[in-house]
């Protein structure tokens, strides 16, 4: 059985191992998830110091991780965050994409140019991040569960969460390693590579980012023709991920990941579809696996778990659901679940 339940420290090593090494394919994707021991357990402290409501710290919102196991070998597979408050109590930058319009009257000439301008408008939206999982569980319903899990932990602690989400989508990134679009603008600023740079993004403050890049507007026509192309384009990686958040609602605007110039995703969270389909049930017993396929959660904070379930829905509004699935979840006949339709 698959389920989705908070990190906990005795994660620690499995999740390192998730993040992958240098050269494994699971490396070749950037995300906010440390590889550095001592920096991934503070995250799962804050986290857990999260579930509780006392995030650690007045100036650090909650940030909350998440691991897909294997209830069967014990084996942690994946993992998935949510930052209640992008940026976490400091700017959040990206490029916003926009146009200006050079004409002159005398020549009769009018040009439409692309320019990227730094911004830090996502700030205090809340933020999808952290999502990793082992790459033979692409396009399983291991993957979706471990995703939209999350959507179920923010519908049973809706009052935690901003009223706009986002999610960054990692950018094209070439065979050889290469990031056209840090390549042609960040690394003459940051003067350090682009893994350097991300890590420190998932590690650091972010003032680092307002100190070393350029404050002005960019002009698209000057970047590199293969950093244009990347623009707004996801990392081949990371398309069923994209096509997954689609699904549930998202859609790109007008910003751009600062580093990969990925593109950044949005949507109101109370649109979402996991969230607007979920609906409260009583939890009552079924003699064996029958039924549709569901997304099933329970738990409030630290006891949050989510699975994936047969369950029969009655006109009661109860919901029929095997024993083996009651103790996953912690829970008990007679006890409130949330289920979505898969």
């Amino acid at each position: 059985m698959w389920l989705v339940r908070p990190a906990i420290p005795a994660d620690v090593n499995q999740i390192l191992e998730i993040a992958g090494t240098a050269g494994s394919e699971t490396a070749r994707l950037s995300s906010t998830l440390p590889k550095q021991r001592g920096a991934l357990a503070e995250k799962i402290d804050h986290s857990l110091a999260s579930m509780t409501g006392n995030s650690p710290g007045s100036r650090q919102p909650p940030r909350f991780l998440f691991v897909l196991e294997n209830t069967i070998t014990g084996r942690v597979h994946g993992t998935a965050g949510i930052d209640a408050r992008a940026g976490n109590g400091q700017p959040f930058y990206n490029y916003r994409r926009d146009a200006l319009i050079h004409a002159s009257h005398e020549l009769d000439i009018s040009s439409r140019v692309d320019v990227l301008y730094p911004s830090h408008g996502l700030t205090d939206h809340t933020l999808l991040c952290s999502f990793s999982i082992t790459p033979e569980l692409r396009n399983t319903e291991a993957f979706e569960l471990l995703s939209r899990a999350r959507i179920l932990f923010i519908a049973a602690h809706r009052d935690w969460f901003a009223q706009r989400i986002a999610v960054e989508i990692q950018g094209v990134q070439l065979a050889d390693g290469s990031v056209p679009f840090w390549d042609s603008l960040g690394r003459h600023f940051f003067n350090m590579d682009f893994e350097t740079a991300d890590q420190h993004s998932g590690m650091l403050s972010k003032t680092f980012i307002a100190e070393l890049m350029p404050p002005n507007p960019v002009y698209v026509t000057l970047l590199s023709e293969a950093a244009q192309v990347a623009l707004g384009q996801p990392h081949e990686l990371t398309v069923p991920n994209l096509e997954l958040l689609q699904r549930e609602g998202f859609q790109a605007g007008c910003y751009l990941d600062i580093f990969d110039g990925g593109p950044v995703l949005e949507a109101r969270t109370d649109a979402l579809h996991t969230l607007v389909t979920s609906q409260p049930k009583t939890l009552h017993g079924a003699n064996e696996a029958d039924g549709d396929t569901c997304f099933i959660s329970a738990g409030e904070g630290a006891e949050f778990r989510c699975t994936l379930a047969k369950v029969v829905d009655t006109l009661e509004g109860t919901l029929k659901v095997p024993v083996d699935i009651w103790k996953a979840l912690g829970k008990t006949a007679g006890d409130e679940v949330r289920v979505a339709p898969c």
